[in-house]
């Protein structure tokens, strides 16, 4: 009984050898030179700012939203769209509706 959670233990370390191994690799083998523009921080093509209140644009808001929106779109219209001999011309309409709607929104938002 021992020997097969050895095994499993061994599965367990190898595995995280393994998955550790590249950043390990990574950091010794690179060549390391820090300058200004690498360690600086990047987000979203401003500047950082010190005050979290700071106002700035809604772009960055409506960009992630949409993205949320057209991904869930892949993720409900994928299932549909294999099984489409299943569901019949009701779910071709259903799906037409959802698309439909997804559509608008990307209108309203732009």
């Amino acid at each position: 009984m021992t020997s097969e959670y050895l095994y499993i233990f061994l599965s367990i370390i190898i595995v995280t050898l393994i998955s550790f191994l590249p950043f390990v690799l990574s950091y010794i083998l690179n060549y390391q030179d820090p300058n200004i523009e690498k360690i600086s921080a990047y987000e979203c093509g401003f500047q950082p700012f010190d005050d979290s209140r700071q106002r700035f644009n809604i772009e960055f808001y409506l960009i992630g939203i949409l993205f949320v929106i057209f991904d869930l779109e892949i993720v409900f219209l994928f299932p549909s769209c294999v099984s489409l001999n299943f569901i019949g011309m009701f779910g071709l309409v259903i799906i037409c509706i959802f698309i439909v709607f997804l559509a608008l929104d990307l209108l309203m938002n732009y």
